[in-house]
């Protein structure tokens, strides 16, 4: 009888455990392909960094040569107030020339004026 129950017992189980090994089965079916799933995504994810690092360095490119031009506008804005004030000190520089040549010009014209004077009271004499 201990062999007989033995074999009950064995049948019984089996008839137990074999449900829930199929159902095992099915789950590990259904783990294998979110695992094949997952990989994908892992795949994808991968390409994603990979695009994501790519336009980094693009972006790192950008930065630099926005701060150059930074630099450059620095420079030109410098120049820029330095070109400023040497028109402004050449247009005082101008003016002091145009007031010094007018007033050459008044001393000409009472030189000329003189001068003219001068030979009409020598022709007189003479």
């Amino acid at each position: 009888m201990d062999n007989e129950l033995k074999e009950a017992l064995s049948a019984l189980l089996k008839a137990e455990f074999v449900p829930v090994f199929k159902e095992l089965g099915s789950i590990n079916d259904q783990l294998g392909g979110i695992n094949t799933r997952l990989d994908g995504m892992d795949q994808r994810f991968d390409g994603m960094d990979q695009r994501l690092d790519r336009i980094d360095q693009r972006l790192d490119g950008m930065d630099q040569r926005l701060d150059r031009m930074d630099q450059r506008l620095d420079r030109l804005e410098l120049e820029q107030t330095q070109i400023k004030q040497a028109v402004l000190e050449t247009n005082e520089t101008v003016k002091r020339i145009e007031l010094v040549q007018e007033q050459q010009h008044a001393i000409i014209e009472l030189l000329s004026a003189r001068s003219i004077e001068h030979e009409a009271k020598l022709k007189r004499i003479l």
